[in-house]
């Protein structure tokens, strides 16, 4: 059992038995190609995602303005091509070189995190004799049957990633069987009172659940419960049963564009007319989905993700294209797309894992001691930092951060993976302008928080498995995903420890701030925050939303692993902010190669999509062809 005490600076003091301790998994402290075999960060629990340690010689660089002399390191290795960034695009990029050149080729994928994947972050806990996974970033494959490329489809296909599987993984009737709704939960610092409504109707253009088997209420009866004035509730209902035109008088193109250039925010309070605190019903909803507030979402988004309010206008837009909101959501490994990563490392390193399928994957034992062996031709090295990346005749200088020491290596290719803020400071001989199309990317900032409980009765007997909040730090708490593969399973009595998922995105709405400064501001937060703070706002969050269901924080809590992204999702083109031919031009220029360097990762796609991280490693690729 993991409690409180256990933590110490956001890092549990110890872990599972037979794991060494967190000292040895410090960034400053881990040489390279020094792993040892017993050597596991998914089993540590505290401050994870961007964790102590992964980010502090960038932030010296980029933040403070440092300067390194680069030139007195020796170049200590050779390799045919380096990748800075071992997320899910850095290690596709691995995978699509080594397919086009040969077996023969050496690569080498460096990474700041003590952990390969980016935001594809495994989580593991030890609940008595029993493993829970969670997810700790990147959580499932959306639409990968309608949204997915063929390059995308067929690099899934090839690391024996069965799609068709998921339908029989995912047991979309679970909580149905146990007459479990999404609820909405209102706190009293804004909305006067805390209170629980359950039966939530709301649903997205892609379910995870059946939509017939929700356990919902009519609009209508589940509005009347929440704590608003008569009048609000009246203005809320009428705008999801029967939406006027609030547009009238415009042509279809005058109101797709006004909706393009309106946020959600304002079309509700000044084109519906709905008050402010009506308004704010809505708030907390687009955190999950977009990872920012709906007053940086626009209407024409909104109307396209399927948000009440449009149906009075007769655009005939509908929500997102009929192949893709008919798929559902259910393509989720029961550690997210870290499967996905730990495929891919397990393809280009064999002796890291054994088994060669999707399935055996999930429970597979990883020794990160394989990771940078002398003698094999791809190698990870974990907690190191690429600093400067510079063209040299004939290939590339990287260099890098690991154990406090400069460290340079000579490639002749290399591909940046990791994120466009970062490439104009590691790589400064790329053209000014360039590198301000790069800084436009301002990553969206997060939180994803594991926590497991004693077992899931709390839940059953309040009749909810997923919480939205418009108003609280986390707006969304849930059941995990219902997922058993490989010989995981997933609990299904309510005696049974459970996962709870908790999901925050870091804004700063109503203030008059753009995406952008929205995202700086969280950020900073997030940087600032330390982490007993952080754990003392999942345990009251967690205590209030299941106040009066017996839940007790000290008790029912066995372990809890916060995942910080301060650098979260890829920033998208808005038409609040951009034109489109504008925001395309700087899409297009921000990824350009320079010399022997070529740029990838989901950020060059400007979508926060592994789909999209994937797509950029194979251009990538074929770019320094």
């Amino acid at each position: 059992m993991t409690t409180r005490r256990d933590f110490l600076n956001g890092v549990a003091l110890t872990i599972a038995a037979g794991l060494a301790p967190i000292d040895l998994l410090r960034a400053e402290q881990v040489l390279p190609g020094t792993l040892e075999s017993n050597y596991y960060p998914p089993a540590l629990t505290g401050l994870r995602g961007s964790h102590p340690g992964s980010f502090d010689a960038a932030h010296s660089l980029a933040r403070e303005g440092a300067t390194f002399d680069f030139s007195a390191a020796p170049v200590e290795e050779d390799y045919d091509l380096v990748i800075v960034g071992g997320g899910i695009s850095g290690l596709s990029a691995a995978w699509f070189y080594r397919e086009k050149h040969g077996t023969k080729k050496k690569i080498l994928i460096l990474d700041n995190h003590d952990d390969f994947g980016g935001h594809a972050k495994r989580n593991e806990f030890m609940a008595g004799d029993r493993l829970i996974l969670g997810y700790g970033g990147t959580e499932s494959m959306e639409s990968p049957r309608t949204s997915y490329s063929k390059v995308a489809t067929r690099l899934l296909k090839s690391l024996a990633v069965d799609i068709n599987r998921f339908t029989r993984a995912f047991d979309r009737k679970l909580y149905h069987s146990y007459k479990l709704s999404r609820g909405t939960f209102f706190d009293k610092e804004n909305w006067g009172v805390d209170k629980l409504v359950t039966g939530d109707p709301f649903t997205m253009a892609a379910e995870d659940q059946l939509p017939a088997l929700l356990n919902d209420r009519p609009i209508r009866q589940f509005i009347n419960d929440f704590p608003l004035s008569d009048s609000d509730k009246a203005a809320l209902i009428a705008f999801h049963e029967k939406p006027a035109d609030y547009l009238r008088g415009k042509t279809k193109a005058e109101k797709n564009k006004h909706l393009a250039k309106t946020s959600y925010r304002d079309f509700l309070i000044k084109d519906a007319k709905l008050s402010e605190r009506a308004a704010m019903y809505f708030q907390g909803r687009f955190d999950d989905y977009f990872g920012t507030s709906f007053d940086t979402v626009s209407a024409f988004d909104a109307m396209e993700a399927g948000f009440p309010g449009f149906d009075g206008l007769r655009l005939g837009n509908g929500s997102q294209s009929d192949d893709e909101s008919d798929e559902p959501y259910i393509y989720h490994f029961p550690d997210g797309n870290a499967s996905i990563a730990r495929l891919l490392v397990r393809s280009l390193i064999p002796a890291v894992a054994p088994g060669k399928t999707m399935e055996d994957v999930v429970l597979a034992k990883f020794d990160y001691s394989k990771l940078d062996e002398p003698t094999s031709s791809i190698r990870i090295r974990l907690n190191s930092i690429g600093l400067n990346v510079a063209n040299v005749q004939g290939g590339v200088h990287v260099t890098y951060s690991n154990a406090g020491k400069l460290h340079k290596v000579r490639s002749k290719k290399a591909i940046l993976a990791g994120w466009n803020m970062l490439i104009p400071f590691i790589a400064p001989e790329i053209p000014e302008e360039q590198k301000h199309a790069l800084r436009q990317n301002v990553k969206l900032p997060l939180v994803y928080t594991n926590v497991v409980i004693r077992n899931w009765q709390p839940f059953v007997k309040l009749g909810v498995h997923d919480i939205y909040s418009p108003t609280m730090p986390y707006a969304r708490v849930k059941m995990d995903f219902p997922v058993s593969l490989g010989g995981y399973n997933f609990p299904k009595s309510p005696d049974d420890p459970m996962c709870i998922h908790m999901y925050r995105a870091v804004t700063a709405p109503n203030q008059g701030l753009d995406c952008r400064d929205q995202a700086r501001m969280g950020r900073q937060v997030l940087l600032e925050t330390p982490f007993e703070d952080m754990e003392r706002e999942v345990r009251s969050q967690l205590s209030r939303q299941l106040a009066g269901s017996g839940f007790d924080a000290e008790r029912d809590i066995l372990g809890i692993t916060i995942n910080r992204w301060p650098h979260g999702y890829s920033y998208a083109e808005n038409t609040l902010y951009e034109e489109e031919d504008e925001m395309t031009a700087t899409i297009k220029l921000a990824r350009k190669p320079f010399g022997n360097v070529a740029i990838a990762n989901a950020d060059a796609a400007w979508e926060a999509y592994t789909q999209a991280a994937i797509d950029q490693a194979w251009r990538a690729v074929n770019e320094l062809a």
